[in-house]
């Protein structure tokens, strides 16, 4: 399984990026997909999840109505667009994939991609 996070970069406060992550290895349509952040010296932190068919969503209170996950399980992809971005925002950004419900639990998610940086600039 190979789930390969991409998107990140260095942008200004305000700005907007869209991260996507691209999964193999897998039955894509039948996992719920999340993304968690871990920013230097913090705990990872849960940012938004989406249902197997796309029609359930949760989202972090720290990134509601900013942030926007989504997903085409004909590309086998999901995607977080991140809009308004924050300083606070700076942190690796990891997507997962696992066969529970929508969660924000780490650990009920089986498949971890490497991370993409995202950079917030003041």
């Amino acid at each position: 399984v190979q789930l390969q996070a991409s998107g990140g970069g260095l942008v200004q406060a305000g700005d907007s990026l869209t991260l996507s992550c691209a999964a193999s290895g897998l039955a894509f349509s039948t996992y719920t997909m999340g993304w968690f952040r871990q920013a230097p010296g913090k705990a990872r932190e849960f940012v938004a999840a989406i249902s197997k068919g796309g029609d359930n969503k949760i989202t972090a209170d720290s990134v509601k109505g900013r942030f926007t996950i989504s997903r085409d399980n004909a590309k086998n992809t999901v995607y977080l667009q991140m809009n308004t971005l924050k300083t606070e925002d700076t942190a690796v950004y990891r997507c997962a994939a696992g066969r529970a419900v929508v969660s924000r639990i780490p650990n009920l998610y089986e498949h971890w991609g490497q991370g993409t940086q995202v950079t917030v600039s003041s």
